[in-house]
């Protein structure tokens, strides 16, 4: 069973950094550095300058380090005396233009190894963000940006006990660049804490987001040894069954092909799957739970197709050792078939990008294409979280961007230290 428990936050001082709106900003690994300095422009305590710091030629972890001393004696950012979780719900318009609210609380969870009926991951981990966070991780002392878990909860226990604390006014709001509006909730009542605990008794914990930050947590833990703060993680939970969780897919672009994998490629498609011209706003299959599928669009012929597993047998002769859910991916048949197999790209490859590009967007991914900036597109459809937590039981990790668990989660609106 995971270790769910209140944490002692360190949070801006709303009376001096005015509000969450200028200081919070969403998850280092999506920002670039437009958005970047964006951020910074906000206010000189906006969060990248701890998360994503930057020094002008000097040690960034450093600046991040010394930055956080200085809003702690300044007042800045302030250490909170009692331990409380933080309730939060978030109203948005999803990709697909509907509108849904998630719900879920801020937490500390006790960092474990991974396993049965702990915490499971779903997606492959690189070494460099890892080595990055944790060099952040030392310089802070603190866990700055959450990770977003998930756990089964058919009968919405959880949610139902810390629904009542969220009808009186939120402790903050921050509304993001997407239009998201995150409300936030402090709740310190022992009895309600107690009751949110028993509800996760004995359940297990499946990381939506934040994979690369866990593992850090695991190294940073073992690093300092003992029992102590350190022994614990900031994560953001919400239920498998919240009606505002959503899963978009991410689109795969093909770069640099030459005649020679050109051919291949349409070789491998004429092989392994049926080939249906559909209308161009098709091109994204429907997720209907059908056989493997995606659409393609190549900029030789621009024709939109809707590609179709012929025969099931394929893919499992491809990865004769994963599960049967594996062996279903959209994803990990991609993979296998057309970028390994038909292309001859290495894991490596597909880690670093090497011919390889990603859009979240349906319609820059097919501008991506018509424009001659991508070669071949993938479109693909959206992995069902019944899927994710098959593949999870199975002990696997998916390939990278199978999931876009949208929106994300604010960095900024609490932090966790580990002195």
């Amino acid at each position: 069973m995971a270790d769910v428990q209140p944490l002692r936050t360190l949070r801006y001082d709303l009376a001096t950094v005015g509000s969450l709106d200028a200081v919070a900003a969403p998850p280092y690994d999506v920002i670039d550095a437009p958005l970047r300095a964006e951020l910074a422009a906000k206010s000189p305590f906006n969060v990248v300058e701890v998360d994503l710091p930057e020094a002008n030629g000097g040690d960034p972890y450093l600046h991040a380090q010394t930055t956080m001393e200085a809003w702690l004696q300044q007042g800045v950012v302030t250490r909170e005396r009692e331990a409380a979780m933080w309730a939060m719900t978030q109203d948005y318009t999803g990709p697909d233009g509907n509108s849904y609210t998630r719900h879920g609380f801020f937490c500390r969870v006790r960092v474990e190894d991974y396993g049965p009926g702990r915490i499971r991951p779903h997606e492959r981990t690189q070494p460099g963000p890892k080595e990055d966070r944790l060099r952040l991780t030392r310089a802070t002392r603190a866990n700055l940006s959450p990770i977003f878990s998930l756990f089964p909860d058919a009968d919405g226990v959880a949610w139902q006990v810390l629904e009542a604390s969220t009808q009186a006014e939120p402790y903050a709001t921050v509304t993001d660049a997407d239009g998201t509006l995150n409300r936030l909730w402090r709740i310190a009542d022992p009895e309600v804490i107690a009751a949110v605990q028993s509800a996760l008794a004995e359940k297990e914990l499946l990381i939506a987001d934040g994979h690369h930050r866990y593992e850090t947590a695991r190294v940073y833990e073992e690093e300092i040894g003992g029992e102590g703060a350190h022994s614990y993680v900031l994560m953001f939970l919400c239920s498998l069954q919240d009606s505002g969780l959503t899963i978009f897919p991410t689109h795969r672009l093909l770069k640099d092909l030459s005649d020679d994998r050109r051919q291949a490629l349409r070789d491998t498609i004429e092989q392994h799957f049926d080939v249906t011209e559909v209308a161009a706003d098709e091109l994204e299959p429907p997720a209907d739970g059908g056989p493997v599928a995606f659409g393609y669009l190549d900029s030789v012929d621009k024709r939109p197709l809707r590609l179709t597993l012929k025969d099931q047998s394929a893919a499992d002769e491809a990865l004769p050792d994963r599960s049967e859910a594996y062996r279903h991916l959209d994803t990990a048949v991609l993979e296998a078939l057309i970028l390994k197999g038909a292309l001859g790209m290495s894991e490596d490859d597909v880690a670093n990008k090497r011919g390889l590009g990603y859009s979240k967007d349906f319609a820059d991914a097919r501008d991506a294409v018509e424009s001659g900036r991508a070669d071949a597109a993938f479109f693909m459809r959206a992995t069902p979280v019944e899927q994710v937590r098959e593949v999870a039981e199975a002990g696997e990790s998916m390939p990278p961007k199978s999931t876009f668990f949208y929106p994300k989660i604010p960095t900024g609106l609490v932090f966790n230290p580990l002195d």
